[in-house]
């Protein structure tokens, strides 16, 4: 069984920029990765996905200011966040999906 822990949130101003890690504790190259997050009386969406292969894929809202990149090497799963807005609040979570895998969330805040 794999676990997540994802660090990186906090308050910030709008234009501002955060980068949340998530730390697995096994090996993540096999996996499909993606950072997913949850605004106040929202659903779950995703943000920003990787597959094996190293493909990558953003909703439209955050392409050109969020980065997505892994450490394979590392078990560790990255997400540049720039140029943040208010409408980026939310509580992240970072999830290797096929396997049911998902982190406890961090909360990002932008005033």
């Amino acid at each position: 069984e794999v676990q997540l822990v994802e660090s990186g949130g906090g308050s910030v101003q709008a234009g501002g920029s955060l980068r949340l890690s998530c730390v697995a504790s096994g090996y993540i190259s096999q996996f499909c990765m993606g950072w997913f997050r949850q605004g106040p009386n929202q659903g779950r969406k995703a943000v920003a996905v990787i597959d094996t292969d190293g493909n990558i894929g953003y909703t439209d809202s955050v392409k050109g200011r969020f980065t997505i990149s892994k450490d394979n090497a590392k078990k560790t799963l990255y997400l540049q966040m720039n140029s943040l807005k208010p409408e980026d609040t939310a509580v992240y979570y970072c999830a290797a999906r096929s396997i049911g895998a998902w982190g406890q969330g961090t909360q990002v805040t932008v005033s």
